[in-house]
């Protein structure tokens, strides 16, 4: 059965739908354009803004030289060598460069074989080291160069009238008129390498100002050369011949012998012993 309502009510509905549509069309386009406006629209600008005023950037400290600014060191001591001064330059953390000087003068009379000496002992050497510090501190080892500028012993030797003396076995009597005198001397190598080990620094890497030094060693000197010259009036003993001690042939042999004797008994003392006791200051 056909409903007649139906067609009648569905006229309406589609007229509606017809002209709501241009209207909805209408409104569709002006959003649309609203948008694009509203897009396309310039931002509005900022607001200007004073620049702050660049911060300066904070100076970096300096970073702490552990060994600080001292470079160089003095120093006084006293060894078997005499009375010396001594500097050092700091070249790197473990090695410093070391020189000095040493003075030493010892007057002594003695008698040998009848005949009186009266030594005079002159020492006035240099020295020259290379220190090294294994631990950069304290302890050091190193080679070294002592070298001489009139280390010797002079002596003046005499015997008294009528004394007897002997030469190289041999012995004399000293004439009453013009008693016998001469001179002695011990001469020293030029130089001797030698080698150390102390403590102490006399430019100590902790900064401190001061220091104590310590040091141990020895020396190849070589075998000290003596010398003898007698002149003046030496008799046979007993007094048959007396000859001049100066110039004749068999005297000036036993001299030699007695020089070469010395020599021999000098032979031990070609190493010679450092030990040093010091102070220093650095800057």
């Amino acid at each position: 059965m056909k409903r007649p309502f139906a067609g009648v009510l569905l006229l309406p509905c589609a007229a509606i739908g017809f002209a709501s549509m241009p209207c909805f069309a209408q409104t569709q386009a002006s959003s649309a354009g609203l948008a694009t406006a509203i897009v396309s629209a310039p931002a509005p600008p900022a607001p200007a803004v004073d620049a702050l005023p660049a911060t300066p950037a904070s100076a970096t400290p300096a970073p702490v030289n552990p060994e600080g600014p001292r470079r160089l060191g003095l120093g006084v001591k006293i060894s078997p060598l005499g009375i010396g001064g001594e500097a050092a330059v700091a070249l790197t953390k473990r090695i410093n460069v070391r020189g000095g000087g040493n003075v030493f003068s010892y007057s002594h009379t003695f008698d040998k074989d009848g005949i009186n000496y009266a030594g005079r002992l002159a020492f006035r050497s240099g020295e020259a080291h290379l220190d090294l510090f294994p631990f950069a501190e304290g302890l050091h080892v190193g080679p070294g160069l002592l070298f001489y500028d009139g280390n010797n012993i002079n002596a003046g030797a005499g015997v008294g009238a009528g004394r007897t003396f002997t030469l190289g076995g041999v012995s004399y009597s000293s004439g009453a008129a013009n008693p016998v005198t001469g001179t002695g001397k011990l001469a020293f190598n030029k130089a001797a390498p030698m080698v150390t080990i102390g403590f102490g620094n006399l430019i100590p890497r902790n900064r401190r100002r001061f220091s104590l030094t310590t040091e141990f060693g020895v020396a190849y000197m070589g075998i000290p050369k003596a010398s003898l010259a007698l002149q003046g009036t030496a008799c046979t003993v007993p007094a048959v011949v007396c000859v001049n001690a100066a110039t004749d042939a068999a005297v000036q042999s036993d001299v030699a012998a007695e020089v070469a004797k010395v020599n021999h008994n000098l032979s031990a003392a070609k190493i010679w012993p450092i030990a040093s006791f010091g102070f220093g200051v650095n800057f």
